[in-house]
């Protein structure tokens, strides 16, 4: 219980635990960040660690001077492309042997292959906006994995989206970090960061789902 009372703690102060962590640290952070996004993103039990919050801090931290900008967009970037690889991997290694295809009862032929074509024509934009869903970034890539999707395609993507991802969040919190109205309100914007996104991704489920049922009960 102490573990999770700290890691919910962590999530929802990052900035607090941050700027401590490099006062006290310095350069160590650079590994700590690199740790936290690879796994955030590279496997698939640790959805829950701080993703947009936690870059938005990062920058806000550049932004007064207490971190690179260049070395951290840098770290958070190689962290995030090789997360997502990772959790590709696992999927596109694991789900075969997990479903033995066709020779199991949990193997359903008709949902992978929908899955495989969903992937192979939406798939590059449902990696990148992935990037700014919590849950979902972490799922998305180990789903791709076992969808089967093109490597050389998902990885140019993953790429693409690690950019925009680390890129856009940091730059907002190096300009946006140090304005007293987002320093005093930024607990706010950290739940906003967690809650709305994943609202977004709900109901967009949701509305997928209905319009599947519509379709399905007219072909009927």
């Amino acid at each position: 219980m102490e573990i999770v009372s700290f890691l919910i703690d962590f999530i929802l102060h990052v900035d607090q635990h941050l700027e401590t962590f490099v006062r006290n640290y310095g350069t160590w952070v650079y590994a700590l960040l690199f740790l936290i996004v690879f796994v955030e993103t590279g496997v698939v039990v640790m959805p829950f660690l701080p993703g947009d919050s936690l870059l938005f801090v990062v920058g806000a931290l550049c932004g007064i001077g207490l971190m690179s900008l260049p070395i951290a967009m840098t770290v958070l970037i190689v962290a995030a492309i090789l997360g997502d690889q990772c959790n590709y991997s696992i999927g596109r290694y694991f789900g075969p042997k997990v479903f033995q295809w066709e020779d199991s009862r949990f193997f359903n032929k008709k949902a992978f292959d929908q899955a495989h074509a969903f992937y192979e024509r939406y798939g590059g934009i449902t990696i990148i906006l992935a990037r700014f869903m919590p849950f979902i970034r972490t799922f998305a890539p180990f789903v791709a994995g076992v969808a089967a999707m093109g490597r050389v395609k998902f990885t140019s993507y993953n790429v693409i989206g690690a950019l925009i991802w680390v890129l856009g969040i940091c730059t907002a919190g190096y300009f946006l970090g140090g304005l007293p109205w987002v320093k005093a309100n930024l607990d706010k914007i950290i739940w906003a960061m967690i809650f709305i996104p994943g609202a977004l991704a709900i109901f967009g489920a949701w509305r997928a789902k209905k319009q599947a049922e519509r379709e399905g009960a007219a072909a009927s």
